[in-house]
């Protein structure tokens, strides 16, 4: 079975303002590395519906309604953006470590 991928938040961020800027699927796909365009068209209806709270949700997590990341204590919230930078730092590690060959 394939394995789910799972965008950081920042990556769905800039997939919906490259769109608003005129840029098309293909190009956002290759610029971001996403590997479907139906990620692009989902993270599309989220902004447009007012649904953003959902680019926080793990693969596979569906939020029931009114559960967004705004109900979160104070705590779960930093927490989650820990967990967040933690995946950014893992990432550009990584973005790094492949330049530098």
């Amino acid at each position: 079975m394939a394995k789910r991928a799972h965008y950081p938040i920042e990556v769905k961020w800039n997939a919906i303002n490259m769109k608003l800027a005129g840029h098309s699927k293909h190009e956002i796909m290759i610029a971001l590395g996403i590997k479907n365009d139906t990620q692009i068209e989902r993270c599309m209806s989220w902004y447009r519906n007012g649904e953003t709270h959902r680019f926080h949700q793990p693969v596979g997590k569906q939020y029931t309604y009114k559960k967004g990341i705004e109900e979160y204590s104070e705590l779960e919230r930093l927490k989650l953006r820990v967990k967040q930078l933690e995946m950014h730092n893992e990432l550009l590690g990584k973005l790094n470590g492949i330049l530098g060959k």
